[in-house]
């Protein structure tokens, strides 16, 4: 089986067939959400930081969600274990083990579209909507810090960070990114808001990207670019529809990470780069309406939290890297 799919085909067979897949299946969610109607949510009294919440919760709705939410996660990180373990090696084409974790989430996202209209709730009951918000923060961070040799972190200039720190992140982001993945997808309920469908959209990439470990489309420039943009139209949707005056923030905050990062791991000119550059500020000075402070001051808040995590995170790999040095035996 391993030559049958140790084919370059089937590797893209399975992009553009989980992309497919996505696209149909976030279709599905809208043309089925009439049917959550039924069910009595909180807003309809009282503002919370979410408000996609059964107004009173069931046992069953949290058993299910969380059930189900660690079942999928587990398997995942056995799969991404046995990856790392057994098959180690990159290949062209896709491994078995890729075609079980393609299988797998697509069950679960069955499975949570089914969760939603028996009992509704999800992950979103019981803990904080930033959580959620920022596994998938702490995920963009991460990416950072793996990128960094590749693509720099300012315009295309390398921050001082060790190759080990890098090593180690690289190594090991699969079980971070996996959690942040599974677990922001199991806090929201499959309703049909622009924001809920532009996010399980998204999720549902980042599922795919999670199942294609140890293939070179994994680590394809512009399909990873992907996974890291996606996310300013769904900041977009999401402000919009719940915090309209704080659009701007949003999309050009995170705008201004691919003009100061990723932009730079395509190998584009100098040219290119500085007229998608000009854009961006030309773009932003016409939206604030000439207000250059204001523009400024909202545009770098998300940039500086990310890159700022980013940092302390790859501090935090270090000291821990330190601290295990500190504690190895010396060879005999």
């Amino acid at each position: 089986m391993e030559n049958n799919l140790n084919n370059k085909n089937t590797a893209n067979t399975a992009l553009w067939g989980g992309i497919i897949f996505s696209a149909i299946f976030t279709f599905l969610i809208w043309i089925l959400n009439p049917l959550l109607d039924k069910f009595v949510l909180i807003q309809a009294l009282e503002i919370r930081d979410y408000d996609w919440q059964l107004l009173n919760s069931t046992f069953a709705g949290q058993i299910t969600a969380w059930g189900f939410y660690a079942i999928h996660q587990i398997i995942l990180w056995a799969l991404i274990y046995y990856a790392q373990t057994k098959v180690k090696k990159y290949s062209s084409g896709i491994h078995p083990v890729n075609v079980w974790a393609l299988g797998v989430n697509a069950f679960f996202i069955l499975l949570h579209l089914i969760q939603t209209h028996i009992w509704y709730d999800a992950l979103a009951q019981d803990v904080s909507s930033f959580s959620s918000q920022g596994s998938v923060i702490l995920m963009l961070c991460v990416i950072l810090i793996i990128e960094n040799k590749r693509r720099g972190m300012f315009f295309g200039y390398k921050a001082p960070l060790s190759e080990r720190i890098i090593s180690f992140a690289r190594k090991y982001h699969g079980y971070l990114f996996a959690w942040a993945v599974v677990y922001t997808f199991w806090f929201h309920p499959m309703v049909s808001t622009p924001g809920h469908l532009a996010g399980f959209f998204y999720m549902f990439l980042l599922m795919l990207q999670s199942s294609l470990f140890l293939t070179k489309i994994h680590v394809n420039k512009y399909w990873t670019l992907v996974q890291e943009i996606t996310v300013i139209p769904h900041a977009f949707l999401i402000a919009i529809y719940q915090a309209p005056n704080i659009w701007q923030m949003f999309t050009f905050g995170f705008a201004a990470m691919f003009v100061v990062t990723q932009m730079h791991g395509l190998n584009l000119s100098r040219l290119t780069r500085w007229i998608i550059g000009l854009g961006y500020v030309v773009s932003m000075l016409l939206v604030y309406n000439f207000d250059i402070a204001k523009g400024l001051a909202e545009a770098v808040r998300i940039p500086v939290i990310e890159y700022l995590v980013a940092f302390v995170i790859a501090g935090l790999i270090g000291l821990g890297l330190w601290i295990a040095d500190k504690f190895k035996k010396p060879s005999p």
